[in-house]
């Protein structure tokens, strides 16, 4: 659904956003009117300030304990469905590489099957009889404290 809904138009009189429905070619079919368009500036166009999904992973690993830095660097999984995107990957450890130190090893791996791969994770937990013990039944918002604290 995520890569069906991916279109963003934006309308140079008025400057209104629509999204919209389209498949793979939206990128192709939308975007090329609003490329150079100084309103198309994501995150910001709407006076918000974000780091790019690199940045983000970037930083989350360098908050991480410095003796699994170079693992997680090493092995970067992308899914969900926005990862769907053809050459996501490459561009994902161009920009990995840039901000990381050049002697460490960058790869990000990105499996077919990764549109699903948190609901294919999910299921395969909740089917293991050593989790059983942590589910939850109704029980309000106190229970994770009783269950995980």
């Amino acid at each position: 659904m995520e890569e069906e809904i991916a279109v963003l138009a934006i309308d140079k009189g008025s400057g209104m956003c629509k999204a919209g429905f389209a498949g793979y070619d939206a990128p192709r079919a939308v975007f090329p009117s609003i490329i150079g368009c100084p309103r198309h500036q994501g995150p910001s166009f709407l006076g918000m300030e974000s780091s790019g999904i690199h940045e983000t992973i970037f930083n989350s690993i360098m908050k991480c304990d410095v003796d699994i830095r170079k693992d997680l660097h090493a092995n970067t999984v992308l899914s969900g469905g926005t990862t769907m995107y053809p050459g996501i990957a490459d561009r994902m450890q161009k920009e990995i590489m840039a901000l990381a130190p050049s002697t460490m090893k960058i790869k990000i791996i990105a499996p077919p099957e990764r549109k699903h791969s948190a609901w294919i994770g999910g299921s395969i937990l909740a089917s293991l009889s050593t989790f059983q013990q942590m589910w939850i039944n109704e029980s309000g918002p106190s229970i994770v404290h009783q269950k995980c604290f």
